[in-house]
């Protein structure tokens, strides 16, 4: 640039221009500039090691987890009062006894049916 007019001449220097150019454009550069690190920082937010994506996925596993926690507490409170009913309960263990041994009273006659029907095959023509 010509100090008294503004505008450039051939035998400016190539930095002269450059610096010029900068001066023109500096808050298109600045707001460029700008942008590309809110996209990259929202990406960041988005994809990083400890982003949204990667937060949903350990907020269900948590929930998960969460569930057969409470499942397993459940079954283990149950067994429990079933274990105190069998060590109270001559009753229940009674019960145990006849269903899972097949135990019998003197004088009782116990059937034992199969669990599954058997096939019937037709006979052969």
């Amino acid at each position: 640039m010509s100090p008294n007019t503004g505008k450039t001449t051939p035998k400016q220097s190539l930095f002269t221009r450059a610096k010029g150019s900068y001066a023109a454009n500096r808050r298109r550069l600045g707001t460029a500039l700008a942008v590309a690190f809110a996209i990259l920082l929202a990406w960041h937010v988005v994809n990083g090691r400890d982003g949204l994506t990667n937060w949903q996925h350990k907020r269900a596993e948590d929930k998960a987890l969460a569930a057969e926690i409470q499942r397993l507490t459940d079954e283990n409170t149950h067994l429990s009062q079933h274990v105190d009913h069998l060590k109270t309960d001559p009753g229940a263990i009674e019960f145990e006894a006849r269903q899972r041994l097949h135990y019998a009273r003197p004088n009782e006659v116990i059937y034992a049916l199969p669990n599954q029907p058997q096939k019937q095959t037709s006979p052969a023509q």
